[in-house]
């Protein structure tokens, strides 16, 4: 745990880089002063209003698999947050965003960072309205979760994740577990790519790297996704 730190992500792939850190090592901060989300977009929060950590693991699949674990992490954030309050009913949006009631209340980035993966991890915990960074931002307290204890999340999250790893490790399937959690499967999208282009589709299913399935049969790695309907 720190205190104020830039980035948990950069902390962490920078002790990668100088072979100090361990697969299994985790950074947990009250405030970062410069967190990152995917594309490179700014990640504020006030600090201890959020859950913000960064681990590092080594994954014994092959490197081409490896950009699942994206969709693993989040399913283990949702899974993990299901178990604290069962009333809830956290859902997915591919590839990154961790949705509750009418908003994003979390998102993932993942980097390849020597021989492994740096994984950060954000959850709104405690953020009122008008401390959320984006309109369509909620956090746990708006929607009125029972555990807003950081400590106790942190621990649901971090032993789920490692139980799934584990059956991912084995070879196990678990596309199907994603998909039944998915907001995004079974939608009409619009994928909105970096360059400005878009395109329309039904998201039909996820390939077993992530990669997001069209019912044309097209295949989308990157962009932002909109649900249609």
């Amino acid at each position: 745990m720190v205190e104020v730190t830039g980035s948990t992500q950069d902390d962490l792939a920078q002790l990668v880089n100088d072979k100090k850190a361990r697969t299994g090592d985790v950074i947990v901060t009250e405030y970062q002063s410069a967190g990152r989300g995917r594309l490179d977009r700014k990640f504020d929060a006030p600090q201890s209003s959020a859950l913000m950590l960064s681990f590092y693991i080594r994954p014994q699949r092959d490197k081409s698999d490896w950009s699942f674990l994206t969709l693993l992490t989040g399913l283990s954030a949702i899974f993990a947050l299901t178990k604290l309050d069962p009333e809830s009913t956290p859902t997915l949006k591919w590839p990154n965003d961790i949705l509750l009631g009418d908003g994003k209340v979390g998102g993932i980035i993942a980097q390849v960072s020597g021989d492994g993966v740096v994984i950060g991890v954000g959850i709104n915990v405690g953020m009122s309205q008008p401390e959320l960074p984006v309109s369509h931002a909620t956090s746990l307290m708006l929607n009125k979760f029972s555990v807003l204890d950081r400590n106790l999340i942190l621990a649901s999250f971090l032993n789920t994740f490692e139980e799934l790893l584990e059956r991912w490790n084995d070879g196990e399937d678990l596309r199907h577990l994603y998909n039944e959690r998915s907001e995004t499967i079974g939608r009409e999208v619009r994928i909105e790519h970096p360059d400005g282009s878009y395109k329309i589709g039904n998201a039909v299913d996820i390939t077993p790297t992530g990669e997001l399935i069209l019912e044309d049969g097209s295949r989308v790695t990157v962009g932002d996704i909109v649900h249609l309907r």
